[in-house]
């Protein structure tokens, strides 16, 4: 393969105004008969922000932080700018070898096999014309986004008080989509790897940020049920470590630092939510470190009990959930 000739950063997008919203959590949703009071839900989190997701911003922060030898581009999924027209951009420029890095540490359909299923959609309505995309593994248990989480977790445990729970919170999925990847396996081998290296054993997993049908299973504890419980068990506090999410995106804002911290409060649970990798150095520099795995032949460096995933996905990995009709 020839070498590598631009660095695409893959995300999921997000609305710039408040006029964006109902069109982007439709772009969002689609095909999965998300019924629309669910819809003007999520929208009203939104607009209590001021219709504006944090995401595009902290993209472009992150960009400008990379600076690698690679001319760069991003592209998101759901708005503006989109993978299709980011895809037409590379080709009117010449480019012909991408590695792309969507900002998702581990593996599920949402964070790994959607975003292939869009580079091929782009691809082919760009034809001949259309570069060659290769996809940097997933890096849940990269040291870099490790060792970033560990100071996270730390910094959060030091303002509390001492026997605090360290809560690790991550996008829920549907069960059926969960059961196709080894997505909940990745979450709690990262929560292990984190916790060691924060000095506790006293954590436990939970999910956030459920938006599907109600009568459709999807993976449990919900942060707040898990607040209660934690609560009820006489917790001297919790540090909750949003660790399924790159930077703060509205999930973060609105179910963590909005509704889980209001909760807590009434509770009287001393509550701290962890930082995000954000653009923090070390994090910066493991994405140096992917790039330099596949650019230059660097060995894929991981810690804990599984393997790095391998530098190319296997074909069908990660499946689309089967959708109910109706």
């Amino acid at each position: 393969m020839a070498p590598f000739d631009a660095f695409l950063l893959l995300s999921f997008g997000g609305p710039e105004g408040p006029a964006d919203v109902m069109p982007f959590l439709e772009n969002v949703t689609r095909g999965r008969n998300v019924p629309r009071e669910r819809l003007e839900e999520v929208a009203g989190h939104y607009l209590h922000f001021g219709g504006v997701s944090p995401i595009n911003r902290q993209c472009k922060e992150l960009l400008a932080e990379l600076r690698l030898d690679l001319p760069v581009y991003w592209g998101n999924r759901n708005w503006h700018p989109f993978v299709a027209d980011t895809m037409r951009q590379l080709a009117a420029d010449g480019r012909k070898n991408v590695l792309a890095f969507p900002t998702s540490a581990f593996s599920s359909y949402s964070g790994c096999r959607q975003y292939q299923e869009d580079i091929a959609q782009a691809r082919a309505l760009l034809g001949a014309s259309a570069p060659e995309v290769t996809v940097v593994r997933r890096f849940f248990n990269h040291p870099g986004f490790v060792e970033v989480m560990i100071d996270s977790a730390k910094r959060a445990l030091e303002k509390l008080p001492a026997g605090a729970k360290l809560i690790f919170t991550a996008h829920s999925v549907p069960v059926s989509m969960a059961q196709t990847s080894p997505y909940v396996e990745q979450l709690a081998e990262s929560a292990r790897l984190i916790a060691e290296g924060a000095g506790t054993d006293n954590y436990r997993l939970a999910y956030q940020s459920r938006s599907g049908p109600p009568q459709v299973p999807w993976l449990e504890p919900d942060i707040l049920d898990v607040l209660k419980e934690e609560r009820s068990a006489g917790a001297a506090g919790v540090a909750v470590q949003p660790f399924g999410f790159l930077s703060d995106h509205m999930e973060v804002l609105y179910d963590l630092d909005h509704e889980a911290r209001h909760l807590a409060e009434e509770l009287s649970l001393p509550f701290v939510r962890a930082a995000t990798a954000g653009t923090h150095p070390r994090f910066v520099q493991m994405i140096h470190e992917l790039v330099a795995e596949y650019t230059g032949g660097a060995p894929a460096l991981h810690v804990g009990h599984l393997p790095p995933r391998p530098r190319v996905c296997e074909a069908g990995c990660c499946p689309a959930p089967a959708r109910r009709p109706g």
